[in-house]
């Protein structure tokens, strides 16, 4: 749980900005995104599939990037 004590002579939008920040870097607000609805067992295989492909594609790309830099 993301939490943040106020200053002594900290405003209150300063305070908000960094339990905002605390907040994206725990991770909750894209949980809180991925649970929003319900996905199903099969769902969450197609996407898993999905992204498995991109992060396939994106290190390829990636490393032929890489040695044709090298020549």
């Amino acid at each position: 749980m993301a939490q943040v004590i106020l200053g002594d002579d900290e405003g209150i939008e300063s305070a908000l900005r960094r339990f905002k920040r605390k907040v994206v870097q725990a991770g909750i607000f894209s949980d809180m995104k991925k649970h929003r609805y319900f996905e199903t067992p099969a769902e969450k295989l197609k996407r898993k599939a999905i992204a498995k492909h991109r992060q396939k594609r994106w290190s390829r790309n990636r490393s032929n990037r890489n040695n044709s830099n090298r020549d």
